[in-house]
């Protein structure tokens, strides 16, 4: 598809524009931190939801609303921010997603009602999201082929960190002060990521590269990422692995508080080295980006997440679901979204390097509405079994490896796009 050119301009921030090939570990360290965002905004809340019904006057329920809120405020500001910095650059609306999400953080602080907190959630997932997949378009146009893949995977497993200190942040701030605290903590570190945002992080995508057109334009763009079968797949790939994990994030601690007896404590040490797991996973994966083909990697990762599924059901229909197999399957799940989630995106990116923003949008929006909609389903079965969370781990894996074996099965077919622009793209792919 023909695009059409922005006029060249020569403002200093365009002169700024960082060299293809080339991503500073300053800035990787900086898109670490702005895809930080979600485990810091939902782990380190959770734990307040009690004291936030006590205070409003209001349901539980009423209160998970507030994570559905800010699930879908994610979902829309990748959907509407990944276009925008595709017409418009990448470094100032990457600015502004930062700047909104810390306004909308200390509305969140100050919030008077739950129904207010409701639209500051939004909003705050609206401006992280937009944030976070900005902050991931600047990595694709500058990193490609087996560089890319390798980025996005030390972006994942350092970023793994997050939810491993989000809860216990959370609940230590809770303990020694209030709720609202856990929110002026978050809106401090928005301002950090502002600040970042604007002196670490360079211009990666000059006027001649930007598409104009607006919505029209966005649509256009859309529909020529989703023509993309094998982009479809890969997102199919990644997507569907977020089925298990949200799962997991939703159902875990029933499973082995409520069901197995362990303490908050000793809950909040499994999760963490759970969570150690998918980091490790992720790094080793970076570690073979360029070395092992990376649709290898991630059939090995669906290969784990199914066998864990597998023994989960298996455990929960005959046994009880005892700790060990119960630990030992949602350890496995992790180390399978290690080597699953990163990997797929990287592909899905590769396969439509004209359009990074939008396909970066797309995968967004499809992930964190998936995790919307998995959370309140997982929990249906009720309290006292894991059936309900060891078919969903199952579907999952299945469809993942639906996704990479048969929609994005290796082809070549008249029509097809050129060569990708990394002569080592078919190391990746």
């Amino acid at each position: 598809m023909e695009h059409q050119r922005m006029p060249v301009s020569t403002t200093p921030t365009t002169t700024r524009a960082a060299t293809a090939g080339t991503v500073p570990a300053a800035l990787v360290a900086t898109v670490i931190f702005l895809t930080a965002v979600a485990p810091l905004a939902t782990d380190m809340y959770v734990p307040a939801f009690p004291r936030v019904s006590e205070e409003f006057g209001t349901s539980a329920s009423s209160v998970q609303l507030t994570l559905t809120t800010f699930f879908a405020g994610m979902g829309l500001g990748q959907l509407v921010g990944g276009p925008f910095s595709d017409q418009r650059g990448r470094r100032m609306p990457l600015v502004a997603g930062t700047i909104l999400m810390t306004i909308a953080t200390v509305g969140c602080a100050l919030a008077p009602s739950i129904g207010f907190m409701m639209v500051a959630r939004f909003l705050q997932g609206f401006g992280g999201g937009w944030a976070m997949v900005i902050g991931r378009a600047v990595i694709v146009d500058l990193a490609h082929g087996p560089q890319l893949v390798r980025v996005l995977n030390v972006v994942m497993g350092i970023g793994g960190v997050a939810p491993i200190i989000s809860p216990l942040l959370g609940a230590v701030i809770l303990q020694l002060t209030g709720w609202r605290m856990t929110f002026w903590t978050l809106a401090a570190l928005g301002v950090l990521m502002t600040l970042c945002a604007l002196f670490v992080v360079p211009e990666s995508l000059p006027p001649g590269k930007r598409h104009a057109g607006g919505l029209r334009e966005f649509g256009r763009a859309a529909r020529t990422v989703l023509a993309n079968r094998r982009f479809v797949g890969y997102v199919m790939v990644a997507s569907s692995a977020f089925i298990a994990l949200f799962a997991y994030v939703a159902t875990s601690a029933f499973i082995l508080q409520n069901m197995n007896g362990l303490s908050p404590v000793a809950y909040s040490i499994v999760f963490a080295a759970n969570a150690g797991g998918m980091t490790i996973a992720a790094l080793v994966s970076a570690r073979l980006a360029g070395r092992v083909p990376t649709r290898r990697v991630i059939l090995v990762g669906q290969a784990i997440a199914l066998a864990a599924g597998v023994v989960m059901l298996a455990g929960a229909l005959w046994w009880g679901t005892p700790l060990l197999v119960a630990m030992g399957s949602f350890f496995a799940l992790m180390v399978a979204q290690g080597l699953i989630n990163t990997n797929g995106g990287a592909l899905a990116s590769a396969e439509v390097p004209a359009h990074p923003g939008t396909s970066s949008a797309v995968l967004g929006l499809v992930q964190w509405t998936t995790a919307g909609i998995i959370a309140p389903i997982a929990g249906l079965g009720g309290t006292d079994t894991a059936v309900p969370m060891a078919a969903i781990m199952i579907v999952g894996a299945l469809l993942s490896l639906v996704g990479l074996l048969i929609v994005a099965r290796p082809s070549t077919p008249a029509g097809r796009s050129p060569a990708p622009r990394d002569s080592k793209q078919a190391e990746i792919g």
